[in-house]
């Protein structure tokens, strides 16, 4: 659990990158443009599942790692999908279930074939993991805390356990729980901010947000602002379709 004990005058979360690096750099250029007309510093909330499924999970890992303008910072937390990487990584194997919700287009992501993949024993299969996947980027997936907490604000991946207080919520749930979308979490008495769930906009609920539109499935990354002086507003940015001018 990662604490901040003061905010920033602006906060933009991100939802669901899912390697739809195109869609991350545009939605933060929005951002940045929004960013630039408003005083003082600046926080980019990351709310994890930025590998799998979609085409360039190694350059969004790459493009999380790389610094951003001055006066913006950027945190970064951990999804369920994070989370079977790194497992993957630590032992890798044909069988693992990662491979089947969108590790094999993160390994493509990395040079690594699917033939290599089906025909590796273990030990050449983590050899080549090793040889393709930077330190850098494992290093990243290890330091990733599961959830972020602000004076007013709570950002986590998945959501809460409703009846249990946010120092004690179990990294399954941050990870991985389904919330009903009219679940309220004034309980909490901080805004909820979080991803996981896909939804075709970003929803505004009970003291709680959800910011996953689908990006992988459909080509949409949204972001919501956060500032203690407005209410929060969402950005989008669609995929553009090929051949359309």
């Amino acid at each position: 659990m990662l604490t901040a004990t003061e905010e920033p005058h602006t906060i933009y979360a991100i939802g669901d990158v899912h390697g739809c690096l195109d869609l991350l750099r545009r939605l933060e250029d929005t951002l940045l443009e929004d960013a630039a007309g408003r005083p003082g510093s600046t926080w980019f909330v990351m709310l994890g599942d930025y590998v799998d499924r979609g085409p360039h999970s190694a350059g969004v890992l790459d493009h999380l790692l790389a610094p951003l303008p001055s006066g913006v910072q950027r945190i970064c937390i951990a999804g369920n999908h994070e989370a079977a990487m790194l497992r993957f990584l630590e032992q890798p194997s044909r069988k693992s279930s990662w491979l089947g919700f969108g590790g094999i287009e993160t390994l493509l992501s990395y040079g690594i074939s699917e033939t290599a993949l089906t025909t590796a024993s273990r030990t050449a299969l983590r050899a080549l993991i090793h040889s393709h996947i930077p330190a850098e980027h494992s290093d990243f997936l290890k330091r990733l805390p599961l959830l972020f907490a602000t004076p007013h604000y709570v950002f986590v991946h998945a959501g809460l356990r409703p009846g249990t207080p946010v120092e004690q919520q179990q990294p399954d749930d941050l990870l991985w729980i389904r919330n009903e979308p009219a679940m309220g979490y004034a309980e909490f008495q901080k805004l909820v901010v979080h991803g996981h769930t896909p939804t075709p906009d970003v929803v505004f609920g009970d003291h709680r947000i959800s910011v996953d539109t689908g990006a992988y499935l459909s080509g949409r990354l949204s972001a919501v602002r956060l500032s203690r002086e407005n209410q929060p507003q969402s950005f989008s940015v669609q995929a553009r379709i090929q051949g359309a001018r």
